[in-house]
């Protein structure tokens, strides 16, 4: 599990905002909307480190991906800002990719897990979610292990 530093709570509160402003510019219902951004190029930038201080928000760039709009269905501003956040800062300090993070808990249950885990810090949030779904992020040292265990199951077989 990594740190957060100001490099992360940066694309944290950037993706929040996108979020939010996904209820601008995006025609489809907000679900829809975050289930393309986590998929997105753009998101894959961010897990990767490769998204510049000083961008402007950029909802258009995956908008603009789907001409197809469908669904009506519509977050809140605080709902959609505390998602985004969420996924952002669980991808960042547990180094895992936005598509993983949205396949272990996809929109309409992060929405539904606002109201009991908004007030929370958010690596207490994200912990509880993890918990919830029986998913625990190994240390460095218990990956190490891991790896030993099964490579000496392959070479001792």
């Amino acid at each position: 599990m990594k740190q957060m530093d100001s490099e992360g709570l940066w694309l944290c509160r950037m993706q929040g905002t996108m979020f939010q402003e996904s209820l601008k510019t995006e025609k489809s219902s907000s679900a829809v909307f975050i289930r393309r951004f986590m998929n997105s190029d753009v998101a894959r930038r961010m897990d990767e480190g490769n998204f510049p201080y000083g961008s402007d928000p950029v909802v258009n760039e995956v908008v603009s991906l789907y001409d197809h709009p469908y669904g009506s269905a519509h977050y809140s501003t605080e709902e959609l800002y505390w998602i985004g956040y969420i996924y952002r800062y669980w991808s960042y300090i547990y180094g895992t990719s936005s598509k993983d993070v949205y396949r272990i808990c996809g929109a309409r249950e992060m929405r539904s897990l606002y109201f009991p885990y908004h007030s929370l810090d958010p690596e207490a949030a994200v912990g509880r979610i993890l918990e919830a779904k029986g998913v625990r992020a190994e240390t460095p040292e218990e990956e190490i292990a891991r790896g030993v265990r099964i490579l000496r199951a392959q070479l001792f077989k």
